[in-house]
């Protein structure tokens, strides 16, 4: 759930098909988004609070950048970006500190999981000959 880019690789050395990979990678990736944006508006006051108690700035160089795409780009970039810069946690963390709706975060996701998961999954067997995935 936490790693999706682990998933196939992982599958690959199971020597599970390529349908199935794909569809617990997504499965994977949705069950932590909507557990995570089920607690994420707490989890948001939490890292506020946190950040608030060190005494470090409410806004860093990181979370700037981050604003930055979601005011270029929306939810679709953020959840477009997920897999590959802030994990499945990471992105349903970011998209529910800008106050995004539960059921926008859930759709842009979706999508998100059902393309990566198919771009990792054929990665993942088409570099399958590798030695780190024989079993």
């Amino acid at each position: 759930m936490v790693k999706f880019v682990a998933a196939p690789v992982a599958g690959i050395a199971a020597g599970l098909s390529f349908p199935l990979i794909w569809a617990l990678s997504v499965a994977g990736m949705m069950t932590t988004v909507v557990l995570v944006s089920g607690v994420g508006k707490m989890w948001a006051l939490h890292l506020r609070r946190k950040r608030e108690e060190k005494g470090k700035p409410l806004f860093s160089r990181k979370s700037r950048r981050i604003v930055g795409i979601f005011r270029r780009f929306g939810m679709g970039g953020i959840a477009f970006l997920t897999p590959i810069l802030f994990s499945p946690i990471g992105g349903t963390v970011i998209a529910t500190q800008l106050h995004v709706p539960r059921w926008r975060i859930l759709l842009h996701m979706l999508w998100s999981a059902v393309l990566w998961g198919a771009a990792f999954t054929m990665l993942a067997i088409r570099f399958s000959h590798l030695a780190i995935f024989h079993h």
